[in-house]
Parts: C-alpha cells; sequence; structure tokens
C-alpha cells in the first residue's frame, strides 16, 4: 500500500469506528476512483471536509489539488471572482489578474462546501462550467479549459432547496450523483472514545504541553453529551483542556458546563453533582449503575487515585479494579 494511502487511514480511522461510519467509509471506497459526482450531508462540524479529502485521496487525482471553498463565508459580490478569478481592470480593485479556485482546482478536486449557500447567479454560471468544463474570468474574454472533479456538501437536503426556490434545479440535477449522508457524533457514540484520543495527542504535541489524564467520569460526561457542534466541538474542548489541564487530571468540573449538566440520552444523570462526601444519584437505576456512579464519585474525589477512593468507599482495593474491569466504558 503506498505511504500516502496509508496516511490516510491513519488518519481516519478514530471517526471510523462506528458500524455507521465503516458503512460509509465502504461506499467512499466504492466511489472515490469513478469520475462521478459526490454530495456529502450532514451538520455542521461532522467532518464533511475531511470525507470529502478522503474521497480525493483515494482517487486518481490524489497527486493534484486539493481545493476548498466554503460557499458559506465569500460575500456575494466577491463570489464570482472567488471561484472563476478576475483580469486586471475587471472590477474597482482588480489591478492585477487573479486566479480562481475552480482554475487552481485543474487537475484534482474542487469542494464546494455548503453549495446551498451560493448565490443564484453564480449557480447558473457553474452549470455553464459543468456542462463544458471551461469558463472565463470575470472581465475576461478566452475560455480556459478546467480538468478538476466536484464534490459538494450541504447542511440540508439540496431538492428540499430546489423545491424552495433557492438552488437551481437544472444545476441540481447535473451535480446529482452519489449522496453520502454523514450521521452526526451523537449517533455515533463508538467514535467518541477513539476521537479523544487523537485530539488530546494532536493538540498537546500542537502546543508543546504534556497531555492531560482524563479521569472514567470525566469519559462518561464525553460520551453522554450530545455534542450539538459534533466533531468541531469535541476538538474545542478538548483543546482548551490541553491547554488548561496540561499534565494535570481533567475532572468533571474542569469541563464547559453544557457537559456538566446534560443528562445522558436515557434520561438519568451520568455526570453526578458531587459537593465534599455527597453525591446525588438518581434512585431509578439498577444497583450496579448506582455502584458504578458511586465509584466514579470516589475516584473523581480523589483525582482518579484507585486506593485513596477504595479508603475513601471503605472497601478493597480489589473491589475497585474489579469493577473497573467489568465497566463497559
Amino acid at each position: 500500500m503506498p505511504a500516502a494511502k496509508r496516511q490516510v487511514d491513519i488518519v481516519l480511522e478514530p471517526i471510523m469506528r462506528s458500524a455507521a461510519m465503516r458503512g460509509l467509509d465502504k461506499v467512499i471506497r466504492a466511489v472515490a476512483p469513478k469520475d462521478v459526482g459526490i454530495t456529502i450531508i450532514g451538520e455542521s462540524g461532522t467532518g464533511k471536509e475531511v470525507l470529502a479529502r478522503r474521497v480525493h485521496d483515494l482517487s486518481p487525482r490524489r497527486t493534484g489539488p486539493f481545493v476548498p471553498i466554503n460557499c458559506a463565508a465569500i460575500p456575494e459580490s466577491l463570489f464570482e471572482s472567488e471561484l472563476f478569478g478576475h483580469e486586471r481592470g475587471a472590477f474597482t480593485g482588480a489591478n492585477e489578474r487573479a486566479h480562481g479556485k475552480v482554475e487552481a482546482s485543474s487537475g484534482g478536486t474542487l469542494f464546494l462546501d455548503e453549495i446551498g449557500e451560493m448565490p443564484m447567479n453564480v449557480q447558473a454560471k457553474l452549470l455553464r462550467f459543468l456542462e463544458n468544463r471551461k469558463f472565463m474570468r470575470v472581465g475576461g474574454s478566452t475560455k480556459i479549459s478546467v480538468d478538476a472533479r466536484l464534490v459538494c456538501a450541504t447542511l440540508r437536503p439540496l431538492e428540499n432547496e430546489v423545491a424552495a426556490g433557492r438552488f437551481r434545479a437544472d444545476l441540481y440535477y447535473r451535480i446529482q450523483g452519489v449522496t453520502l449522508q454523514v450521521p452526526a457524533l451523537r449517533d455515533r457514540p463508538a467514535d467518541i472514545a477513539p476521537l479523544v484520543q487523537q485530539f488530546v495527542a494532536e493538540l498537546s504535541a500542537k502546543h508543546s504541553v504534556s497531555p492531560p489524564k482524563l479521569t472514567r467520569a470525566v469519559t462518561v460526561a464525553l460520551r453522554s453529551y450530545s455534542w450539538p457542534g459534533n466533531v468541531r466541538e469535541l476538538r474545542n474542548v478538548l483543546e482548551l483542556v490541553c491547554l488548561l489541564r496540561a499534565a494535570k487530571t481533567v475532572r468533571v468540573q474542569d469541563l464547559p458546563s453544557a457537559l456538566r449538566l446534560q443528562a445522558a440520552p436515557n434520561g438519568r444523570q451520568h455526570v453526578n453533582q458531587i459537593s465534599g462526601d455527597k453525591i446525588e444519584i438518581n434512585l431509578d437505576q439498577k444497583p450496579t449503575e448506582i455502584l458504578h456512579q458511586v465509584m466514579e464519585a470516589a475516584l473523581e474525589v480523589e483525582g482518579g487515585n484507585r486506593s485513596r477512593a477504595a479508603r475513601r468507599l471503605g472497601i478493597s482495593l480489589r473491589t475497585v479494579q474489579r469493577h473497573l474491569a467489568r465497566s463497559p466504558l
């Protein structure tokens, strides 16, 4: 296997642990080598650009450029120039010729993130380019040929945007190909633990700090949270943790308030409220779950030290170790 492909697999392995993501990756591996259009649908922060890069890296165009453009971040007045470039003097401030993203992607992949936010007038020009793979810079008169693969991403299904009159139907049918639906992070909890491991190592190295130590209670909190910002939010939280708790034990109270307060999906509060030697526990649980929460609370209070947690609870260290070994978390 080529080194570049091995690196792709290593980088993406953590977000491919869950059954949903493994199934998605199977489709990506099948379609990436084929010159077909791909649209990736998913909430913000789910890793749509990461998957678009995977399509590129597993395709015959892997040696060419991967050019991303966020359609939601470009002012409408500059969109055409950003996409297709412009000639000198094309408009006020155009002091020299500029190459656009389309031209820069020749031989590779053009990734249009949030394509549903593209202005209607630019949609028409993109359609014209896709029909003959030629375009003219703003203010230009010469047609330029570009061979690039188009991968799109969107928060909302484009057929809904077409029905609402916000997206051209002819462009929709032109780019319609393979649709990849990326599940939200809350729907694939199996990916959280490996992502945490990767991000802690990556961000600690980035900031040249020693990795923090996460208690099991923190792990429970991370798994229980719904992550409305998805993988991006998880990374941001862990970056803050790495900076503020470098080389230290991370406790539940060190996490953002949203993580501390949100109940788990089954309605039980997994993140216990601890004050001194007191802990609030919901009694509508199995005895094993209550025991687990008591042990987690003791471990948190004792900074993860199992011996001190055992002494606090009046049980043997072996009992604590045996319980943790049986714990699914």
